[in-house]
């Protein structure tokens, strides 16, 4: 192969360097110049500045604005181009109607409008108003409920205060209860009434003493009782730390419990003036008189001071 025009017919059997050897010269290949092409007369191939081919696109398109240089916009703003197309277009091929470039919430007829907001003012409005009226009438609800609740209360209330007239008239018939102090009691079996220990809440610091011989006997005559029933008979005594015992008969009758002198204080000492303490026996008492007796038998632990007896 030669340099030089080989009767080429198309752009790539073209020599663009033709004009640099003797033979492509005599046949006319000239150098390029100016914006013109270069090679053999008549050639195909063009000479284009960079940038100014545009492939792919209509002949008309081509013809754009030199390199460096920013495209004319086809078209005024707001109006399709080339470039650019709306989603619609995709879909329906076409430009969209009026309605659909209306503005939403526009005037116009024919146009889609927009939220009714006088509507959605008067129906918050509504409701606040119903939430209000609920909590009125909660609030209604719970004072009547208040109200219901007092008045359930009151009741128990009155009950209370009612009962309380019943507990001090049973405190008062307590109080009015015999009671007597040792002075005042019928002794026999050799016991005596002394007044030596102190810490006796007797009349006067008196007490009964001796009352630990077999035998040994102190009893007490209840006149004029008010009325028959279940009691309690009360003794207050001393023990020198060691517990004792009596026999309780009651109208002749021995009692069915025995009365229990014991050392409830846990005392260790034997001072009889640190001992004093109280002890009950239940008893079953009639009305009018009563006779009460404490007595120490065979097997009894008698060795206790006696001060006080009294019924509850």
């Amino acid at each position: 192969m030669t340099s030089g025009n080989n009767g080429a017919t198309t752009p790539e059997d073209d020599d663009p360097f033709g004009y640099l050897y003797a033979d492509g010269q005599a046949n006319g290949a000239q150098p390029p110049s100016g914006g013109g092409g270069y090679g053999y007369p008549g050639s195909v191939n063009r000479v284009r500045a960079v940038g100014e081919r545009q492939y792919g696109q209509p002949a008309q398109a081509q013809q754009t604005a030199a390199y460096g240089q920013v495209p004319q916009q086809q078209g005024a703003y707001g109006q399709p181009n080339a470039h650019y197309s709306a989603p619609e277009n995709f879909t329906g091929g076409g430009a969209p109607t009026a309605p659909q470039q209306q503005a939403y919430g526009g005037g116009g007829g024919g146009g889609r409008r927009g939220p009714n907001t006088k509507g959605l003012l008067i129906g918050a409005i509504a409701v606040v108003a119903a939430v209000v009226i609920g909590i009125g009438v909660a609030m209604l609800g719970g004072d009547d409920s208040d109200n219901k609740a007092g008045g359930d209360s009151s009741p128990s209330t009155s009950t209370s205060q009612s009962a309380s007239p019943s507990q001090s008239a049973s405190s008062s018939a307590s109080a009015e209860l015999p009671k007597t102090d040792a002075k005042d009691l019928q002794l026999g079996g050799g016991a005596t009434v002394a007044s030596d220990v102190k810490g006796a809440d007797a009349d006067g610091g008196s007490y009964v003493t001796g009352f630990n011989n077999v035998g040994a006997s102190i009893t007490w005559t209840l006149s004029d009782f008010p009325k028959a029933g279940s009691y309690r008979l009360y003794v207050h005594y001393s023990i020198p730390a060691v517990d004792a015992d009596a026999t309780l008969t009651v109208n002749g009758k021995s009692n069915q419990q025995s009365l229990g002198m014991k050392n409830f204080i846990k005392s260790s000492d034997t001072d009889l003036a640190k001992n004093w303490q109280s002890t009950w026996a239940p008893v079953a008492l009639k009305k009018g008189t009563n006779t009460l007796t404490l007595s120490c038998g065979q097997g009894n632990q008698c060795d206790a001071l006696i001060d006080q007896l009294w019924v509850q």
